[in-house]
């Protein structure tokens, strides 16, 4: 796959095809920002109302939230509009073409009603994700690339030298597990720090409880924009 990671965002969104991908590029350089916030909690507003502004992309598992219904979806449009970030909704759907449009499109969730981006599919040690099922899920996003914009990946993903690549091919890489002070807990999840995480490939650095969990979550996620920030322009060589 054809890495365009040494390029700034600005850069980046200018010559990329995808609408999605260009709103989030000019987030993140008017934020500053490459944080993503994974937030598995119930009171979504009361915890966008104070980190919404440092993050470029707020991740969702919408099926945890007890009470969700319309008031769920019109609150967070409203606050991704207020706090200008966009929504991306982990749902990992696997299934038939047929069940997964009717997944995205109706049921009791919605998805296409407030999610900017939703994921197909194990990010836990022990993942299948290795060799030939990467090579092979990277042949499908080419086919598909009026619809894919990125892989949720732990480092960059290589291309094979043997293959040909057209320049313009530019998916990214947003990285999960992302802690300054823990390097995993004791069910599987791995973590790395958000300079470790750019310099390995990653576009967009996911943390979760390593903020939502402190005693000073503001603090921390203003922290962590500034580590990803300032891991991104050394990458790109800007001051």
């Amino acid at each position: 796959m054809a890495s365009q990671s040494r390029k700034t965002y600005a850069q980046r969104g200018d010559s990329h095809h995808h609408p999605v991908v260009k709103k989030l590029l000019d987030i993140a350089e008017s934020k500053k920002s490459n944080l993503v916030i994974s937030a598995d909690l119930e009171d979504t507003a009361a915890l966008l109302k104070y980190l919404g502004p440092y993050i470029a992309v707020f991740k969702t598992h919408i099926d945890v939230v007890r009470d969700f219904g319309d008031d769920t979806i019109q609150g967070l449009k409203a606050l991704a509009l207020k706090h200008n970030f966009i929504i991306f909704e982990d749902r990992k759907l696997v299934d038939i073409d047929n069940t997964v449009q009717k997944q995205y499109h109706n049921g009791a969730l919605r998805i296409s009603e407030w999610a900017d981006i939703v994921n197909l599919e194990m990010t836990s040690k022990g993942s299948l994700a290795t060799g030939s099922y990467i090579q092979q899920c990277i042949e499908v996003a080419r086919k598909y690339s009026q619809s894919t914009i990125r892989f949720v990946a732990t480092q960059a993903i290589a291309t094979d030298p043997n293959e040909s690549t057209t320049s313009s091919e530019d998916l990214f890489v947003f990285t999960t597990g992302i802690n300054m002070k823990s390097s995993g807990d004791k069910l599987g999840q791995q973590y790395q720090t958000p300079a470790d995480a750019v310099r390995r490939g990653a576009d967009f650095i996911i943390a979760g409880r390593g903020i939502y969990a402190s005693a000073n979550p503001v603090d921390l996620a203003k922290e962590y924009q500034e580590q990803g920030w300032r891991a991104y322009l050394q990458r790109v060589d800007l001051p």
